[in-house]
């Protein structure tokens, strides 16, 4: 059991160290970022034999909907014993902190630069305990708050200037925000992020969308203010103070770079 923030990675990092055979995050999105972040120092893989696996006790749930792993604790544990071994790509964020100063994180799942910072900033502000319905209620409270700002898109070396957009995902995986598929065709495995961009859309157009997000549909629309794109390096830069979130744990500001790391975690995954 963990005790304060961070204590996951600590816990982790020390047992990655000594190559303990399977490293298990029991909790949600957040604890197993945490745990993610044990098997990283310094920006790189540690050298290690162990293996990460989840049991999935939380809030969102987000990760374990692209690899289907089960909510009932007795079939995630049955994973543990007989699931296959699936090397996983991870993402490394360099981003601003609140005080200014430069730090780095690893994520799994999904990061994202705009109103997903300020939804898990909500979220993180007392909605917890509504459960998967905290990011609903998180995000609309977000919604009715936010102004699109102007962001500087860099994906692989090519610019895209977005004089006004509400936000930049960066998906690793498929799902974020409680059940939203906003990539949904984003592989954990292809070496790539599924980077979306959704441009100046508005807040009436949004709570409209919300149930094509939620099925995975809003880029079957052919709406001009969502462009799908593709990269491993992707940087993102604001004149204004834009919020950061990775794996659904609001940690800092932009200016932020994500980077893919192909196969960098091997994870027990389902069969």
């Amino acid at each position: 059991m963990t005790t304060r923030p961070l204590e996951a990675t600590e816990i982790a990092q020390t047992n990655v160290r000594n190559s303990r055979p399977l490293i298990v995050a029991v909790g949600g999105d957040g604890t197993l970022n945490e745990v993610v972040n044990g098997f990283f120092r310094n920006g790189a893989p540690l050298p290690t034999t162990s293996k990460l696996a989840m049991i999935p006790l939380g809030t969102g749930g987000d990760f374990r909907r692209t690899l289907r792993i089960s909510t009932d604790p007795k079939q995630a544990m049955e994973v543990l014993k007989t699931g296959m071994v699936r090397r996983l790509d991870a993402g490394c964020v360099t981003y601003q902190t609140a005080d200014g100063a430069t730090a780095q994180r690893h994520f799994i799942n999904i990061a994202d630069a705009g109103l997903g910072g300020d939804v898990v900033s909500k979220v993180g502000n007392g909605t917890k305990m509504f459960g998967s319905a905290a990011y609903t209620i998180g995000g609309m409270r977000a919604l009715l708050s936010f102004k699109n700002k102007p962001m500087t898109v860099n994906i692989d070396g090519a610019t895209h200037e977005l004089a006004k957009a509400q936000q930049v995902v960066v998906a690793n995986c498929q799902y974020f925000g409680g059940g939203m598929q906003m990539a949904p065709a984003a592989s954990p495995t292809d070496g790539v992020f599924d980077v979306i961009l959704i441009k100046d859309a508005g807040k009436i157009e949004t709570m409209r969308g919300m149930n094509d997000f939620r099925a995975g549909k809003h880029l079957d629309q052919a709406n001009p203010k969502i462009e799908l794109m593709y990269g491993k390096r992707i940087s993102v830069t604001s004149p204004e103070k834009v919020r950061v979130d990775i794996d659904g744990e609001a940690v800092g500001f932009l200016p932020a770079l994500f980077e893919v790391q192909p196969g960098a975690i091997e994870f027990v995954t389902p069969r």
